[in-house]
């Protein structure tokens, strides 16, 4: 297992757009996603522990940044052949497992993961209401294990920070986490 940390943030770097099939049913797109003050894209998958260890975390911080007008969606880019943990069956399971406020979205081909520039799993891209990213950062000091409570919540502070600002803080610590498992050209 890889483990990589995300590069710095390039500011004001527009979101591409997307159409993936949601575990809900539904085909989401990025403005179908968008909140009334950013959208905050999370490349996660099942079987990382570094998502593991955050993944009640993950809920807790989007629901708490829905209320400030950041809607928040997942994309998950591994490959499942590979990972079946990661399979669209198990997204829809941990989705409701840990009744998930966002969309679970599978990038089955991986070409949303580059074009995101993705490398890691969590991935987090935190774009104010212009979709222009403005945080590419961890979530908190959480690794394969879950910091303590009450460590600083730098993605909630961020994105809270994006919302009333349009603009990210200077300063972002990188994510980490295992790579995000590519497929293997033929």
């Amino acid at each position: 297992m890889v483990s990589l940390q995300t590069p710095i943030c390039d500011f004001d770097l527009p979101a591409p757009n997307f159409v993936l099939p949601g575990v809900d049913g539904r085909t989401w797109s990025r403005d179908k996603c968008i909140g009334s003050n950013g959208l905050l894209v999370m490349f996660i998958c099942n079987h990382c522990p570094y998502v593991q260890a955050v993944r009640e975390r993950i809920v807790r911080d989007t629901k708490e940044l829905q209320e400030l007008g950041i809607n928040s969606v997942a994309i998950m880019s591994n490959d499942a052949t590979e990972y079946p943990e990661d399979s669209f069956e198990n997204m829809r399971n941990i989705a409701t497992q840990y009744a998930f406020p966002f969309p679970y979205l599978l990038d089955e081909t991986q070409a949303i993961a580059k074009a995101y520039g993705a490398i890691c799993t969590p991935d987090f891209f935190g774009y104010n209401k212009d979709l222009l990213l403005q945080y590419r950062g961890r979530l908190d000091a959480s690794r394969k294990e879950t910091a303590p409570d009450e460590v600083r919540r730098d993605l909630f502070e961020a994105m809270k920070q994006i919302a009333q600002t349009g603009k990210g803080p200077v300063e972002q610590i990188p994510s980490i986490g295992c790579s995000i498992k590519w497929r293997v050209a033929p």
